[in-house]
């Protein structure tokens, strides 16, 4: 019996599924999958997936490090002035490196009390519109708008036909039930199809 491995707090982070989309018709950018499954108590949902682009986790790094002076944050892959969105290595590098960069974030428990992480990492808001909510001028809160991503967004029908199969009489409505739900690649490469293009790159 091992009470303690089995309440141990756990995230899964992954950075994939690079996609180059339009911008006009003479710019393009690539943006990136974040799925995260999670049991931690820190987190609304537990299971999200949105995409963001290179400039956004640019703006995350810098707000977080305004607002942690005292912890030295892990850099983001270099920007490189010969990267090329139509070589693999180059997107694969950036991509490697933006998944190391985000399971240090997740690792301090300091950053994890952050609302922008979790508001970039669970909801497609825009940075502006992320910092307009952490400060209080908009009608909904940070929960609110991950709330409302996620029900707009329902695309985990495999954690809603786990959660029904296991909790037949339990309350089904709490989407945001800590199920040890452990999805393979498979099951969950469903996760975002595509979503709008956020307005920084």
């Amino acid at each position: 019996m091992t009470p303690k491995h089995e309440k141990q707090e756990f995230v899964t982070v992954l950075v994939r599924d690079p996609r180059v989309q339009k911008e006009d018709s003479w710019h393009s950018y690539i943006d990136y999958e974040i799925f995260i499954h999670t049991n931690s108590i820190c987190f609304t949902r537990k299971t999200s997936c949105v995409r963001r682009r290179f400039r956004e986790f640019v703006w995350l790094r810098q707000r977080l490090q305004s607002n942690a002076v005292l912890i030295q944050l892990p850099e983001l892959p270099s920007k490189n002035p010969f990267f090329n969105m139509n070589n693999r290595h180059h997107v694969d590098h950036r991509r490697q490196g933006l998944q190391e960069f985000l399971e240090k974030i997740l690792q301090d428990v300091l950053l994890l009390s952050d609302s922008r992480l979790h508001l970039f990492l669970q909801t497609q808001l825009s940075p502006e519109d992320m910092e307009a909510c952490v400060s209080g001028q908009t009608k909904y809160s940070v929960a609110d708008a991950i709330h409302s991503f996620a029900s707009l967004n329902r695309r985990f029908p495999i954690e809603d036909e786990e959660r029904k199969k296991g909790k037949n009489d339990a309350d089904s409505d709490s989407e945001s039930s800590s199920s040890g739900l452990g999805p393979s690649d498979d099951s969950i490469s469903c996760g975002c199809k595509a979503s709008p293009a956020s307005e920084e790159s």
